[in-house]
């Protein structure tokens, strides 16, 4: 196949599939706990963590990581508190974020290519140091997923239960946030931090109409993942489509198919 025949390409088929195995197993505890905004509000605030590398000529995805988990245990904090509602606190980072991305942007003077690579998503452009970086914190996730994974559930499902059973939720609600950080930060470069949400979401949501138990929905929302970022890719190279846009596409395709099986 034509595909393999350039480098760029096998690079964003390998950072397309580290991601597509990464979004939705965080995605399905998100989706559980009714909490898949806080994809998008991440989104948002990695934006400004790209400026500020762009800024800076540091390293983007670093900045991103770190601005992000740092973001994201604040959310975590303030949430904590019950002063307010989860909604409300998504609702001032949210547009915070992206406010101090549009200051920090003005100040780099304006957009560039670079900036709207992590805006919209290309794939095709991730370096081999990225897909060391991409690798490593996609293993570290993955990791943590694996070892905390009853935890994770239990805590997703029923937070009193889970308090009642012993499960330190508070320890467990924020490492997800701090897992959910680290995955917006990988996917934003796949499919850009606009769509970053669609491919955490909707393949977990796809997977949750068909699924038989969790544990099978678990598997089905990889499944999805990958077909749409496979597909994707191969949609975006001969059909001269922007493969983060093409991804997406994929994965609303998919939602529908298995939304008509589930209602059979």
């Amino acid at each position: 196949m034509e595909i393999f025949a350039y480098s760029f390409m096998i690079r964003a088929l390998i950072a397309g599939l580290i991601v597509a195995v990464i979004a939705p197993l965080i995605g399905n505890f998100l989706v559980m706990k009714r909490f898949a905004m806080i994809s998008d509000t991440l989104a948002h605030v990695a934006l400004a963590g790209v400026a500020v590398g762009l800024l800076t000529e540091t390293e983007p995805v670093l900045v991103t990581v770190l601005l992000t988990t740092l973001v994201a245990i604040l959310i975590e904090r303030l949430s904590n508190l019950g002063k307010m509602p989860s909604e409300t606190i998504l609702a001032l980072f949210m547009p915070g974020g992206l406010a101090v991305a549009l200051v920090l942007i003005n100040l780099a003077n304006g957009f560039n290519s670079n900036l709207f690579s992590y805006l919209f998503g290309s794939i095709s452009t991730v370096s081999s140091s990225e897909i060391y970086l991409i690798a490593g914190l996609g293993a570290l996730v993955l990791t943590a997923i694996f070892a905390f994974y009853e935890q994770l559930l239990f805590t997703a499902f029923d937070e009193e239960g889970a308090r009642l059973k012993g499960v330190k939720v508070a320890r467990i609600n924020l490492l997800l946030m701090v897992l959910t950080a680290l995955t917006v930060s990988l996917t934003m470069r796949v499919v850009g931090a606009l769509l970053v949400s669609a491919l955490m979401v909707i393949p977990s949501a796809a997977a949750m109409r068909v699924g038989r138990s969790f544990k099978h929905s678990f598997l089905l929302s990889v499944l999805f993942a990958l077909s749409a970022v496979v597909l994707g890719l191969l949609a975006g190279f001969y059909l001269n489509l922007p493969a983060g846009g093409a991804i997406v596409l994929v994965s609303l395709g998919i939602f529908g198919g298995a939304s008509l099986v589930g209602k059979k």
